[in-house]
């Protein structure tokens, strides 16, 4: 039986994925371990968040460049309340989280009932979240509440030796409840049928205004609890955090089989497009002669290879329609 044309990206990442770690444990002494493995969700936690609602968005068929900027003022109003002004993180954090989510509903909405397009709306929300950092404060807050280092500290004991984060346990969470929203409820449907076509998903009555709203609503949360386990991991808010973190978010759903256009792709395959962001990075710090920003090069040619992918199962699509 024939692979079904939609399933190809996301087969052809999980492949590279497992290519790329095989090389790497034949290459590398220590790099075939449960550990690396481990670490792969333990160092890119905040990044696989993100691009779970990043995936929502890019399926509905539009885009969020905000992300990263919600994140660095998360960090940011975290650190302000909780070090400067000595609110307790129980407060803080659901505090932060309904700020993301109130920022990405203001955003869908002015895309919708105005129709402006979503790259220039999310733009203007980049500039005025890293703006709103800078209000607060232009230097580095550094966090040493007992319940932050906790977070930051704790390990959970896998077998073998090994260890998750808390933040790679929420991550982990986080896209299982995505996995399951994005195939068995009504409002999942809803969002691959508005990336599919938005006037077919009118005019079968579908809730397009509120499907929209509610995609960007869930990429702000995203954002938002990002925020919070970056602050976990780097102990401090700042209003540099997460500079260009969106182009790394879009790479990631790309690369992990998602449609520029909207309408095919799987949280799934995100989740394997964080994995191998992770796997190069992890390969460059073994060989240890090359520098960091070979990750971007690889990235790249690995964008521009998915990206003609998708451009020649689209126009074979288009083909068979004809």
């Amino acid at each position: 039986m024939p692979l079904n044309r939609k399933y190809i990206p996301i087969v052809v990442t999980i492949l590279l994925f497992i290519v790329m770690f095989t090389a790497g444990s034949f290459r590398y002494t220590g790099f075939f371990s449960l550990q690396v493995l481990m670490n792969l969700l333990v160092d890119n936690a905040f990044l696989l968040i993100t691009a779970v609602g990043m995936s929502f968005v890019i399926l509905s068929g539009g885009i969020d460049l905000s992300v990263g900027s919600v994140i660095a003022l998360s960090t940011m109003v975290s650190a302000s309340l909780v070090q400067q002004q000595g609110w307790p993180p129980a407060v803080v954090i659901p505090l932060v989280l309904l700020m993301g989510a109130v920022f990405g509903t203001a955003m869908g909405a002015i895309i919708h009932y105005f129709s402006i397009q979503p790259f220039i709306v999310t733009l203007a929300g980049m500039f005025l979240a890293r703006g709103l950092c800078y209000v607060i404060s232009i230097d580095t807050i550094t966090i040493d509440n007992t319940f932050y280092t906790a977070m930051a500290q704790t390990r959970i004991p896998l077998p073998g030796g090994s260890f998750l984060s808390i933040s790679a346990v929420i991550a982990i969470l986080v896209v299982a409840a995505a996995i399951f929203t994005a195939h068995y409820t009504r409002f999942g449907r809803n969002v691959y049928a508005l990336g599919g076509n938005e006037q077919s998903a009118l005019l079968m009555g579908l809730p397009v205004a509120r499907t929209k709203v509610l995609v960007y609503t869930l990429s702000g949360l995203c954002s938002a609890l990002a925020g919070v386990v970056f602050t976990f991991y780097m102990l401090s808010g700042y209003g540099l955090h997460a500079v260009g973190f969106e182009l790394d978010t879009i790479a990631a759903v790309v690369i992990g089989g998602t449609l520029l256009t909207g309408g095919v792709g799987y949280v799934l395959g995100t989740f394997f497009g964080v994995l191998i962001q992770g796997v190069i990075q992890t390969i460059i710090s073994f060989e240890g002669t090359l520098s960091s920003w070979w990750t971007k090069i690889v990235i790249g040619l690995l964008l521009f290879i998915f990206i003609l992918l998708q451009r020649v199962l689209s126009s074979r699509r288009l083909t068979l329609k004809e």
